[in-house]
């Protein structure tokens, strides 16, 4: 090779590298910032994500607390904290997704109509998950209690989330929806310790009031063992009937002794009675029949 080559070789070459250079220097420039700006993106990302994820877990730690404190079912209590966990992580990813750019209203939009259509699906299974709740959480009863609801009665053996299986008197099992039988009326027959026994005994009008009340106070003092003695017992005059004197007699007994005692004051009533010589009115007609 001449020299005059070595020379066209070199020229080329020096060319060819400050070309380079400058395109390396522009793609830099260009690059550079870029890469600043995802970095920092990243580490703020990533700061929302650890701070986020910790006051999320703090939040779901004073939930499960306060759940304990006021003694919520632990099905129920499970269930509300995986929904709001799910939530919170989905507002965090939210909240992440506006810091890095993404629009984020058309997955709102999506989540929202997804929502709106399963609760129009699901709308009897929602409203008695929602009474199932608030029969858990608020407790009108609990397992074992004799209850009076939507026409029926009986024991409650079972709650779940969707339904209440209660056993009647009769030993059937009748399932209720929670939705229904949390916005009706529920009367709770042993949810106190104790209760007011109510009977209407009737007599008849040329009965002697006063006798009656002697023996009716007599016949609770036969049953003192079962009857309050620290509550009053009432024996007085209720009503003026068509066919008697209706007497009320009202003593307080514990829960568990309530049909047994009724039974037993019932019964010793009726013998009494027939003793003394007093008389139970029933209803009769007269029929008086008129020949010419």
């Amino acid at each position: 090779m001449n020299l005059q080559n070595l020379i066209s070789a070199s020229i080329t070459f020096s060319y060819d590298d400050a070309d380079i250079g400058s395109k390396f220097s522009k793609f830099w420039s260009w690059f550079w910032p870029l890469a600043l700006a995802f970095i920092w993106k990243l580490v703020v990302v990533l700061v929302i994500f650890f701070v986020g994820k910790k006051l999320i877990n703090l939040l779901l730690k004073l939930v499960k607390k306060g759940f304990e404190k006021t003694k919520v079912e632990e099905g129920v209590s499970g269930f509300i904290g995986s929904v709001l966990n799910v939530i919170l992580y989905f507002l965090l990813v939210m909240i992440i997704a506006n810091v890095v750019g993404i629009a984020t209203t058309s997955a709102v939009a999506l989540v929202g109509s997804v929502g709106l259509t399963v609760g129009m699906a699901l709308q009897g299974s929602l409203s008695n998950f929602a009474g199932g709740v608030l029969i858990l959480v608020l407790k009108p009863f609990v397992v074992g209690d004799y209850v009076v609801a939507q026409g029926l009665e009986g024991t409650v053996t079972k709650i779940d989330l969707f339904y209440t299986t209660i056993l009647t008197t009769d030993n059937r099992t009748v399932v209720m929806p929670n939705g229904a039988l949390s916005n009706g009326n529920i009367v709770n027959v042993t949810h106190e310790p104790v209760r007011r026994l109510d009977l209407i005994v009737p007599i008849g009008y040329g009965d002697d009031i006063r006798q009656v009340k002697a023996i009716l106070l007599g016949i609770a003092d036969h049953h003192a063992e079962r009857i309050l003695q620290d509550r009053d017992i009432a024996v007085m005059v209720g009503d003026f009937g068509d066919d008697a004197v209706e007497i009320a007699f009202r003593v307080w007994v514990k829960k568990e002794d309530y049909w047994a005692l009724r039974s037993d004051l019932l019964e010793d009533i009726k013998y009494t009675f027939d003793e003394q010589h007093i008389t139970i009115p029933f209803h009769q007609l007269d029929v008086f029949m008129k020949t010419n």
